[in-house]
């Protein structure tokens, strides 16, 4: 019996779980669309989740410079930004166009454009849209998304089919 037992195993151990984790939330939080396969996007919503509503509980202390923060206030901002780092690896290296090399604090865009953004919602923070099948092994594929970010373009076709035709 499972009783208790939420979340899937992926036939790993926990420490090479948690890595997957670590790196697949990592690289959502970079880009903020991933693709992967189903069942590891529907366990990375969880995961994601849970550290954006730890920066979106500090309130507007999370995007506040600290030198107008209370005392107080910047010691909860580091106890989060420490709960965040804890899982999150700090930095994140992007390529942009033109091949340019970017280095991101990871832990500071989930405090401060994050947090930001998400500050007036409730929570659902993410959008997974399925694609099909890849290619090599037919594993159901699907993009996890952050749901104010660019829409998919398969998420956006979708959308103009199911639009009411102007007049």
């Amino acid at each position: 019996m499972r009783h208790s037992n939420a979340g899937r195993k992926f036939d790993r151990n926990t420490s090479s779980r948690r890595a997957m984790f670590r790196n697949l939330a990592a690289n959502l939080v970079l880009h903020e669309r991933i693709e992967t396969t189903d069942a590891k996007a529907k366990e990375l919503r969880r995961v994601a989740e849970r550290l954006i509503t730890k920066a979106v509980r500090l309130g507007t202390v999370a995007y506040t410079t600290q030198d107008q923060l209370s005392e107080s206030d910047k010691g909860r901002r580091l106890a989060t930004k420490r709960l965040i780092a804890s899982f999150l690896p700090r930095w994140g290296t992007r390529v942009e166009k033109g091949g340019a090399t970017l280095k991101v604090d990871l832990v500071e865009k989930v405090l401060v454009d994050l947090a930001k953004r998400f500050a007036t919602r409730p929570g659902g923070y993410t959008r997974i849209v399925k694609l099909g099948a890849r290619r090599g092994d037919n594993a159901p594929i699907s993009i996890i998304e952050f749901v104010d970010g660019p829409v998919s373009n398969k998420a956006a076709a979708d959308a103009a089919e199911t639009a009411p035709a102007a007049p």
